[in-house]
């Protein structure tokens, strides 16, 4: 690749561990030029040729760096979003875009002023799992579509340790941790609703944030649940479609978190497994034949997400999460709170 793209990241836990750094290296289209550790050197193992910052703002400074990766808490977002664009430095930022819509609108603007690009990081677009109710909805399989259930469920019945996801800090709690990537997903499978009501509630006495939200959006036509808690022990299917045709039921399944973890070096290819059973199940009616059969996914891979990046960068390709994106889910996590709040629809 003729141009090398010299990038750093702000945040070195587990998000700059496993979503960002590996991919980063592995892409020849970046160089993974520096990393942010405020106290510790735990980058140095993996990427002893990355210089080490202790800042944002030294890392701001740095003349060499044309991306930097924004994936702080929430709450920092907006703040270490307009510092790099201030340096002149284009800019991918971690879900959710910031704490309001407003916010997000601003980091927009100045990024337009400047002529400098931003990104989303939206990784769950790249999910095995949800390309494979998109592959169905694409083909028509389901027929006209009237209710749809999207679900990010987890069991952690204790406090996990960290203020900024469930603290009393702006952007802590399940609503911004995780309905960043439901509202994304509705939005890319079913457009922009027209209303929305929702549920925020904290279920865990140990915890001052929300860790259970239930997200109702209104189209002509159909209704989409989005709901996520902290507290299932026991999983169910993650994507409940149903149409005038048929029924595709689709489990969370995609393995590239845990094979991450697992210290597994990304590649362009398939280098996270597809499951190893079934983790899908449609039930509909193609051309005039009852078709019910067990499906299995096809495994994701997020290094998409940063050759798509690349491709933007160099006038490749579009932008594959734009500002745009993140405003418009933004305005929906803002009318969600609202909602809750008054309990109350909320038009959009």
């Amino acid at each position: 690749m003729a141009k090398i793209f010299k990038t750093g990241i702000c945040s070195y836990g587990m998000s700059g561990k496993l979503f960002h750094t590996p991919f980063l290296q592995a892409h020849p289209g970046y160089e993974l030029t520096a990393i942010v550790e405020r106290h510790n050197q735990d980058s140095k193992e993996r990427y002893p040729d990355a210089k080490l910052y202790r800042s944002v703002e030294e890392l701001c400074a740095d003349p060499d760096l044309e991306l930097i990766v924004v994936n702080t808490p929430t709450h920092l977002h907006y703040e270490q979003a307009l510092l790099t664009l201030h340096a002149g430095k284009n800019l991918v930022i971690e879900k959710p875009f910031a704490v309001t819509a407003a916010q997000a609108e601003e980091i927009t603007a100045l990024a337009e002023k400047k002529g400098l690009f931003i990104s989303v990081y939206q990784n769950r677009r790249y999910d095995g799992d949800f390309r494979a109710v998109k592959e169905v909805l694409d083909k028509g399989l389901l027929g006209d579509i009237r209710e749809a259930e999207i679900r990010y469920d987890r069991y952690r019945p204790a406090f996990g340790g960290k203020a900024h996801k469930e603290g009393n800090l702006p952007g802590a709690g399940i609503i911004y941790d995780l309905s960043p990537h439901l509202v994304d997903q509705a939005i890319q499978l079913f457009g922009f609703p027209e209303a929305v009501f929702a549920d925020n509630w904290r279920m865990r006495p140990d915890v001052q944030a929300n860790d259970y939200f239930e997200i109702l959006f209104y189209y002509p036509g159909k209704r989409v649940r989005l709901k996520a808690t902290c507290i299932a022990r026991e999983s169910i299917y993650a994507y409940v479609i149903h149409g005038m045709k048929g029924s595709f039921l689709q489990q969370r399944s995609d393995q590239q978190e845990i094979a991450l973890q697992a210290g597994t070096v990304p590649s362009f290819d398939n280098w996270c497994p597809a499951p190893t059973s079934p983790d899908g199940l449609l039930h509909t009616d193609i051309n005039g034949e009852i078709v019910r059969k067990e499906t299995t996914s096809e495994p994701g891979n997020y290094m998409g997400y940063y050759d798509d990046v690349y491709k933007a960068l160099t006038g490749q390709g579009p932008n594959p999460v734009p500002a745009a994106d993140g405003i418009r889910n933004m305005r929906i996590l803002d009318a969600a709170l609202l909602s809750a709040e008054k309990r109350q629809v909320v038009v959009l």
